[in-house]
């Protein structure tokens, strides 16, 4: 039977867990944790997945500033051009 009070307690650090800031004996703690929990073993995958997929949404794609002008001027955007 899973102790949801104590998955609780323990996933209050996953943000510090996940950012390598825990402290050791915490961190030892949650991983003992984790190989017998299957429910918080989904949770840290999902959010270390979660982070992962957010940093790569944040790069940003170059496109040439003369492609932009012309697909901004093709859809009729041109007021959306930066000068």
């Amino acid at each position: 039977m899973v102790d949801k009070g104590h998955c609780k307690s323990l996933l209050q650090n996953l943000s510090d867990y996940v950012d390598g800031e825990l402290s050791p004996e915490l961190c030892v703690e949650l991983e003992r944790h984790l190989d017998g929990c299957e429910n918080c073993q989904i949770v840290v995958n999902t959010l270390k997945k979660t982070i992962e997929l957010y940093r790569l949404s944040n790069e940003k794609d170059y496109i040439p500033d003369d492609v932009r002008q012309r697909l901004f001027a093709r859809l009729d955007l041109t007021e959306y051009i930066q000068k």
